[in-house]
């Protein structure tokens, strides 16, 4: 029970790297566009999804 409650804890993350990722890199795959820095599309969306994650993890919403 204690793995789950720290898992809910990271739940924003896991969301970031779980859906938003995979959906950022699409979007780019999509538009043709490349990720800055040289970064191929799914490694630009993990670093986004995961910043993203922390900020909403760390404010405690996802709302601005």
């Amino acid at each position: 029970m204690r793995l789950i409650g720290i898992a809910f804890g990271f739940g924003p993350i896991l969301f970031g790297i779980g859906f938003l990722a995979p959906m950022i890199a699409a979007i780019l795959e999509l538009a043709g566009l490349s990720g800055p820095f040289g970064l191929s599309p799914i490694q630009f969306g993990l670093v986004l999804g995961i910043v993203l994650g922390a900020v909403a993890r760390r404010r405690k919403t996802w709302l601005w």
